[in-house]
């Protein structure tokens, strides 16, 4: 089969650069792959930020063609024109925000009678904003079939279009993350940690809905049975790093709690999931996390909260830990509960074992079962 998929790839930022582009290097084990990515992403206008990083090719696909700027109605036309005439199968769009909307309704429209399937990281954004729910149904309703991450995720979709033709499956693990195949204490050594302390690990984006807050009012019980322990926040705070320093110093944790604030480089993230005991997502909302995968690709165990399609990768007691959402309580629990039970070898294997079920050759039979239900 011929596919062309549209999506930002390396040198673009983020867990949806990553997952398109191991999405394209897996799918050419079995097809013919075209890749088309941005010439522009976002308007610096909306994006001030680097939106490039250079830092690690580890996921660069060598023939990807940046052309498509999703700012320009003439472009997109052009982009499409230019799809049309590699004359593809089948078309995979990676979507994931409101603001694409005009630019794959173009390019959707221009392509014809291809059929063209959504890859659904989130079918509405994580933080809402008016007009979200118009602009997702202008698009996605027109969409011929649909990979979504999670349940939640497909009764999003059907109160769109109930009749969508869609696959659900796991978000697949990154392990490309995997630069140096760093030992626990090696991660540890890089970032200054003894090896006699335990770690916990809060990493990405901070916002709102991933709870941060929730995990700190949890520090003073954990510290309670765990005081040898710290938690490392790594990740960007975007300008609200000020409130949760405030937070952690009314909890007297400070001494505990680690901040490394900034966008991390690929190249960087190893040493922190390689040298944490468990990784923690007390998120408030969500459809799935890249971050577990992430995890899992380091044969880390997650502690997740009950919401979206977290429930769904972390097993309860085998691979991680599930807890209600807002409960600070329940996470001081669960933290307690596996460094008192000495889960870290038994958590591991079970991550292990769960690799199939998350594997990107497992995308494959997805995508090759989509591409049926919709020729």
């Amino acid at each position: 089969m011929r596919i062309c998929v549209v999506g930002p790839v390396y040198p673009f930022k983020g867990g949806i650069s990553h997952y398109t582009g191991m999405m394209v290097r897996n799918l050419k084990k079995e097809h013919e792959v075209i890749t088309v990515s941005y010439k522009m992403q976002y308007p610096k206008i909306l994006f001030k930020k680097e939106q490039r990083d250079f830092t690690n090719d580890s996921f660069k696909i060598d023939d990807a063609q940046f052309l498509l700027n999703t700012a320009n109605p003439f472009n997109i036309i052009g982009t499409a024109n230019k799809i049309k005439k590699m004359n593809p199968d089948l078309v995979i769009i990676q979507w994931w925000h409101p603001y694409f909307a005009p630019c794959y309704k173009i390019l959707k429209t221009c392509l014809g009678k291809i059929k063209t399937i959504y890859v659904c990281h989130n079918v509405f954004p994580h933080e809402r904003f008016p007009m979200d729910k118009f602009l997702t149904r202008m698009v996605l309703k027109k969409g011929d079939g649909f990979i979504i991450h999670s349940s939640k995720e497909a009764e999003d979709l059907l109160g769109i279009n109930k009749n969508s033709k869609y696959e659900v499956t796991p978000h697949p693990t990154y392990n490309a993350f995997k630069l140096q195949g760093m030992s626990k204490e090696d991660g540890r050594s890089l970032i200054g940690m003894d090896n006699d302390r335990k770690m916990l690990l809060f990493f990405g984006f901070v916002r709102e809905y991933k709870g941060l807050k929730h995990i700190l009012n949890a520090m003073p019980a954990i510290l309670k049975e765990n005081p040898d322990l710290d938690l490392y926040v790594v990740g960007d705070f975007d300008g609200d790093k000020d409130i949760y320093v405030d937070m952690i110093d009314s909890l007297g944790v400070a001494g505990q709690v680690k901040i490394i604030d900034g966008y991390v480089p690929d190249k960087e993230v190893e040493k922190y999931f390689a040298a944490c005991d468990l990784v923690v997502l007390p998120y408030e909302s969500a459809t799935q996390s890249g971050i577990v995968q992430v995890a899992y690709g380091f044969d880390k165990p997650c502690v997740v909260t009950n919401v979206g399609g977290l429930p769904e990768v972390v097993l309860d007691g085998k691979t991680g830990y599930v807890v209600e959402p807002y409960k600070p309580d329940e996470l001081a629990r669960v933290v307690n509960k596996y460094f008192a039970e000495n889960n870290e070898a038994e958590f591991s294997a079970n991550v292990k074992a769960e690799a199939y079920r998350f594997s990107w050759d497992r995308m494959n039979e997805v995508v090759a079962r989509l591409a049926q239900k919709v020729k």
